[in-house]
């Protein structure tokens, strides 16, 4: 009987990363080409986000820049679904996790967040790869039992801290996304609708007397630089994960 797709993605992901077989190929002049692996389709994959952006990964796309047809990436990949947690998984392997430490296990759990963020934005748009997935790749959950050691060695109640996680890792995608399709809209001079702080000042100082704490606090809504709202942010957060520890 034929693996299922859930199947061969489980039979995979128990695999160290860049096992399986490869395909030896020529190109027209006789010449070899790159073999496809699994590695291969990653590294072009993540060089098509880097250079256009995630939404311009297609499985066509990805077919093409690798000179081969669709039937070949699925030889070693299930779907897009599983090419998006090959991708996020490549990206997590490149985040360092700390050995627990309950005296400075904020610190480490917001550093631990900030490495994420970072490998995103490199790739932009890439985060949305990791909405609504549970995470099945070693490489993932690895950092899933990181930040889950980080809060058990700062006394978060289990049931919290893996709440935590995802309130955690949902934030970190979302800020990311949100920050690469400004910066896309920027790129492709289609900032019309990128508003300046000095704009929003203005638009705030002439909004209507019903909305009285929009214009008095116009400063302090349009304060800091994005990662400055990032790290306050995570830390509010963080502050309300703390009350979940045994008194």
């Amino acid at each position: 009987m034929t693996p299922t797709p859930q199947e061969r993605r489980a039979a995979r992901h128990q695999l160290a990363a860049g096992a399986g077989p490869s395909t030896a190929r020529r190109g027209p002049s006789g010449g070899r080409k790159q073999p496809i692996t699994v590695e291969a389709i990653i590294d072009t994959a993540l060089g098509i986000v880097q250079r256009d952006g995630y939404e311009a990964l297609t499985m066509r796309r990805l077919a093409t820049a690798l000179e081969t047809g669709s039937s070949s990436l699925y030889a070693h990949v299930v779907n897009k679904e599983d090419l998006d947690e090959l991708l996020i998984g490549r990206l997590c392997a490149g985040i360092d996790l700390p050995e627990p430490d309950p005296a400075v296990w904020r610190q480490q759990i917001i550093g631990v967040c900030t490495q994420l963020r970072d490998q995103y934005l490199r790739y932009p748009g890439i985060s949305r790869a990791a909405f609504a997935t549970a995470p099945s790749h070693l490489d993932t959950l690895r950092i899933t039992e990181g930040m889950l050691a980080i809060l058990l060695a700062g006394g978060i109640e289990p049931q919290a801290a893996a709440w935590a996680i995802d309130a955690l890792t949902l934030y970190v995608n979302a800020y990311s996304l949100e920050v690469s399709l400004v910066n896309r809209r920027i790129d492709r001079d289609d900032d019309a609708w990128v508003v300046s702080r000095d704009e929003l000042l203005r638009r705030f100082a002439a909004l209507p007397d019903t909305f009285p704490h929009t214009r008095r606090y116009a400063v302090e809504l349009t304060a800091g630089t994005v990662h400055d709202r990032f790290d306050v942010s995570l830390g509010m957060m963080i502050d309300g994960i703390a009350r979940h520890r045994p008194t």
